[in-house]
């Protein structure tokens, strides 16, 4: 699979994911593509080289009868490619769909939709009608969980933008600033400093001793705001960001 800066420039491309919408519901030929999308042949192979190259798809050679072989298309792999954008706000992921069959799924889905699982699990087959009754419930639980998830990003771009009010009198050099937004982003990891000497562009010694600064403000931010001297034992359960910086 290619990476995500990959994927998002293949699919800016509308004839490609016009190859994607047909390519998901049934294998197809370049020819078939072709006719049913109105470009030619030749666009189509080179646009579906290029996708199977990224790995979005797969070929394989099918006998014909009435010449040489003939190479069919289809879709194999499953993710989800996820933006968020906002102010304060700025998330691209992907994400690998789970694998399994539907009771390895069931413990992780919803109450109403492990229903679902258990009723299908072990069928070879459905029935269209069945199917479409079935693709509903999962619709909506699918709306609501999405609706959920909606609201926590918003939440989460509130707490951000309230913090981020207080940034320049807290941290007057840039890089500090950056580096507290890169901790927001992930805030139950701990620091890479190769990453932060990549993303501020500097050697990274300069990015240690930045990061050693926001360890030292963020354990006397974290006392004062508390009254409490901040200790932890090693095995602790609390994110990085709870504990006391561990020596080199």
């Amino acid at each position: 699979m290619g990476t995500i800066d990959e994927l998002l420039s293949l699919l800016e491309n509308k004839v490609r994911r016009d190859i994607l919408k047909r390519l998901v519901r049934e294998p197809h030929y370049a020819y078939q593509l072709a006719d049913q999308i109105g470009v030619s042949q030749q666009a189509i192979t080179k646009h579906l080289n290029q996708l199977e190259k990224a790995g979005m798809i797969q070929s394989q050679k099918i006998p014909s009868s009435k010449g040489p072989e003939k190479r069919i298309y289809s879709v194999q792999t499953s993710f989800s490619i996820r933006i968020d954008l906002g102010p304060d706000m700025f998330k691209l992921e992907q994400r690998k769909l789970p694998k399994g069959g539907p009771m390895r799924l069931s413990n992780r889905v919803p109450p109403n939709s492990k229903k679902i699982a258990e009723m299908i699990s072990g069928r070879k087959k459905i029935g269209f009608d069945e199917a479409i009754y079935l693709l509903s419930d999962l619709e909506d639980s699918l709306n609501q969980l999405d609706e959920q998830r909606d609201a926590l990003i918003a939440l989460h771009q509130h707490v951000k933008n309230k913090a981020s009010t207080n940034l320049e009198n807290d941290f007057q050099h840039y890089e500090e600033r950056q580096l507290i937004h890169s901790v927001f982003n992930n805030p139950r990891e701990e620091l890479d400093i190769e990453q932060i000497a990549f993303e501020l562009q500097m050697p990274q010694n300069n990015a240690r001793e930045l990061a050693d600064l926001f360890y030292e403000k963020l354990t006397r931010s974290m006392a004062k705001r508390s009254g409490n001297i901040i200790a932890a034992p090693k095995n602790t359960t609390l994110p990085w960001w709870a504990t006391l910086r561990k020596d080199d």
